[in-house]
């Protein structure tokens, strides 16, 4: 599994009308140094790269398949919303983690203010995503955000008593049973009051 903190910077027009957001992803240690192996950097293993190093990170976590939601899911009062691709892409070495950011234009948001919902995570929970970096509103006086944690206790025990009352042969996507990576993930809620 791959532990992933994560950071935000959402933008909105001065109407709040959201635009973009800039998204930081800071990989754990362990698939850090696995990732690094792989590439054949810090030969010298003193846990910082040389720039030619780094710069080859670069990119490393974007290569998407066709129809990757890029573990973000945005929602405007329950809609989702389309993104772009990840745009204006960076990797940096900090300590020993891997540090990649990347922008992604919100490409379908008609209404302008209101709540959203900007969720990181992966339906299938091999990544798990945790918003423990700063979360920004760039462009808005009138926007506010907070994290909405799951009840992990509370989820889990309900999703434990599901999968009890499935048969061996049930799947349980095929039950109806929640996308388990979206149940256990840290929401930011946004409000952006009427101008």
């Amino acid at each position: 599994h791959i532990f992933v903190d994560v950071g935000l910077e959402v933008m909105v027009d001065d109407t709040g009308h959201l635009e973009a957001v800039k998204v930081t992803w800071a990989y754990d240690a362990f698939y850090s140094l696995l990732i690094t192996e792989d590439y054949g950097l810090d030969a010298d293993g003193d846990a910082v790269l040389t720039p030619s190093e780094e710069a080859a990170l670069n990119g490393f976590d974007m290569r998407w398949v066709e129809g990757f939601n890029g573990d973000l899911l945005i929602t405007q009062e329950g809609r989702e919303l389309a993104l772009s691709g990840p745009q204006d892409v960076t990797a940096t070495f900090v300590e020993g983690q891997i540090v990649t950011t990347h922008w992604r234009d919100v490409t379908q948001d008609t209404a302008g203010s209101g709540t959203y919902e900007v969720t990181p995570y992966d339906a299938s929970y091999y990544t798990a995503y945790e918003v423990t970096l700063p979360v920004e509103i760039l462009g808005a006086d009138q926007c506010r955000s907070r994290i909405a944690m799951p009840d992990i206790t509370a989820d889990l025990d309900a999703l434990r008593q599901e999968l009890f009352a499935l048969d061996r042969q049930t799947q349980p996507e095929d039950a109806g049973l929640p996308n388990i990576g979206a149940k256990f993930a840290d929401k930011v809620v946004v409000t952006c009051a009427s101008s």
